[in-house]
């Protein structure tokens, strides 16, 4: 298998975009729309996309009159449950502009990882493709077992690109790139190509996002992008408001190349 290209994206068959809670809820709800533009951009030219948005229990926070991430899940969950609905009427008020539908798909980490959901799951998301459906996939909050998370929707978009074939995973947050340590910490540099067997030991990842509202930090982009290159899908971490650039392949955020040969795409 040859794995795709920087200078390829704009010819990408299939991308999976995440998106996460920060760049999209909050006082950033308004960046829903340029987002859905660049999608637009790419479903217009042929390419199939699969949109991986988190943000359900930040966007139902305001309408539980709660001004900080609930700690307890049942609260998660509620926030979760409004949040979603409100969510998924944005992203398709926005895409009704360009006259294209959103299918929601809402997952469990079983329903990727155990048979026979697993190819049910890929069942589903392909043939919302093939009738041009753009499926806006988050894990189900409401019913999720193990803390309510995949550990981030980072692994979550890993998992999904890696199940239907996706030839570049796309992950947008609120930083442009990956650095060498935190990017406000003194001598910080900015990641332009991470080869497939870089091994990546003298970088200082962090472990948590930027802001109080989302679950994911540069460290949990690395293990999902190692998940995602090795069964032979590339990566690209940027942010959103750069997701215009990069789905037309301009040399923007981080690129890790994917592995070459013949990719597994079993359980991860």
């Amino acid at each position: 298998m040859i794995g795709l290209k920087r200078d390829q994206v704009a010819s990408a068959k299939r991308i999976v975009v995440k998106v996460g809670s920060s760049s999209i809820s909050g006082e950033n709800s308004e960046q829903i729309t340029p987002l859905v533009d660049a999608l637009a951009e790419a479903y217009g030219r042929g390419t199939e996309v699969v949109l991986i948005s988190s943000g359900a229990v930040a966007t139902g926070m305001p309408f539980l009159q709660l001004d900080e991430r609930p700690v307890d899940v049942a609260t998660q969950q509620a926030a979760a449950s409004v949040g979603q609905n409100v969510l998924i009427f944005r992203y398709q008020e926005s895409l009704d502009r360009y006259e294209i539908a959103a299918g929601t798909v809402l997952l469990t980490e079983g329903d990727l990882l155990n048979e026979p959901h697993r190819s049910n799951t890929r069942r589903a998301l392909n043939r919302l493709l093939d009738l041009r459906i753009l499926p806006v996939v988050n894990e189900n909050d409401t019913v999720a077992v193990y803390g309510l998370r995949f550990g981030s929707n980072d692994r979550l978009a890993a998992l999904v690109a890696t199940l239907i074939s996706a030839d570049l995973l796309i992950m947008l947050s609120d930083v442009d790139a990956l650095y060498t340590k935190p990017p406000h910490l003194p001598g910080a540099e900015k990641l332009e190509v991470i080869a497939a067997d870089d091994p990546l030991t003298d970088f200082e990842f962090s472990s948590s996002g930027a802001t109080g509202v989302g679950t994911g930090g540069a460290s949990t982009k690395v293990v999902a992008a190692r998940l995602a290159t090795n069964a032979g899908t590339a990566v690209l971490v940027t942010s959103t408001e750069l997701a215009t650039a990069a789905l037309r392949g301009e040399q923007v955020g981080t690129w890790f190349e994917p592995v070459e040969g013949e990719a597994e795409r079993a359980l991860l």
